[in-house]
């Protein structure tokens, strides 16, 4: 579907306080639309508990128990070259904080829609065949006329001695977060008033079938017009692509993403969400696994200032393709 069209699809079901599921891709030229009204099971969604494609909690233990992820081939070198890109973007003054991400060829003995079952995550999005998520990361949330954002930016192996101290403590971590937070107040402030940085950088930890790792996030929130529910389709879109899997300043840092990976993301880092009939709960599509042809691959990221070291950076991609699952 064209973005243009789930758009005004957005608008007139919430008008009318009817509920729906979206997605938008990173390049905002595709989305994917779900009313109350279609059982299309093509698209599997759960948010906290709420879905369309419930199982049984002894099907989804048998599929964790056996669930595997296995890395096939990994390209550093592709990652390097697209790193120099962005560091000659940063250095130049195009960017100040790019989101750099990568794809990693993986091995399953599970389908995606198997996946989607038995992973562990407050948003999971499926296109069976294609695609599955399990985001951590929320993009806006929607309460009482009000509307938040909650930024996630620093990762660490939970499993290192002092990590909590070590993640908090580290410098490039701290500026990358600041830029985050900034970039998305200015994005709330876009569509609501009073905003403000409620709970800066606090930590949260996510378990996978090969450990913990602890992440940091902001939240900040603003006041929504009474009538926000009429415009919700132009709202989101008018947010998009999320400060957090881009960067800053947004659209010339987009310029640099597309010149450093080039090749489209789609859905990867692209948003989802789920309306109510009331209120509004988003997910940045992270922790995304696609298939190509017969074959699959992890796509993970993270961002890149001028202090960013390009191993130390490889690193935290590849640390982040795991299946989050506690055994």
């Amino acid at each position: 579907m064209e973005t243009r069209e789930a758009v005004e699809r957005m608008n007139f079901y919430a008008a009318k306080s009817r509920k729906f599921v979206f997605a938008f891709d990173f390049e905002k030229h595709e989305a994917l639309f779900l009313s109350d009204d279609m059982d299309n099971k093509q698209l599997l969604f759960e948010i906290k508990g709420r879905g369309n494609a419930p199982c049984s909690s002894s099907y989804a233990e048998c599929l964790r128990a056996k669930a595997d992820l296995e890395i096939k081939y990994c390209d550093p070198q592709h990652y390097y070259e697209a790193f120099a890109k962005v560091q000659g973007g940063l250095q130049r003054g195009d960017s100040f904080l790019c989101n750099l991400t990568t794809k990693t060829k993986i091995q399953l003995n599970l389908s995606l829609e198997e996946l989607f079952h038995c992973c562990n995550a407050p948003y999971k999005l499926c296109v069976p065949n294609r695609f599955v998520c399990f985001s951590p990361e929320s993009f806006i949330r929607t309460k009482n006329n009000m509307i938040y954002t909650f930024p996630m930016k620093g990762t660490i192996n939970a499993d290192l001695p002092d990590a909590e101290r070590l993640l908090l403590s580290d410098e490039k971590e701290l500026r990358e977060h600041f830029t985050i937070v900034d970039l998305m107040r200015n994005d709330l402030n876009m569509v609501s008033r009073n905003v403000s940085v409620e709970k800066f950088r606090y930590v949260e930890r996510i378990d996978t079938i090969g450990g913990g790792i602890l992440q940091t996030s902001s939240l900040i929130s603003g006041h929504l017009p009474c009538d926000w529910q009429h415009n919700v389709g132009n709202m989101v879109f008018s947010l998009l692509p999320a400060g957090s899997i881009s960067g800053a300043p947004k659209s010339e840092t987009v310029n640099l993403i597309q010149q450093a990976e080039k090749e489209p993301r789609g859905f990867y880092t692209g948003v989802f969400g789920y309306f109510d009939g009331k209120d509004l709960d988003t997910a940045v599509l992270i922790r995304y696994i696609e298939k190509q042809n017969d074959d699959y691959y992890f796509r993970s990221g993270g961002g890149i200032t001028t202090n960013s070291l390009c191993n130390k950076e490889y690193e935290e991609v590849i640390q982040k393709v795991y299946l989050p699952i506690k055994r």
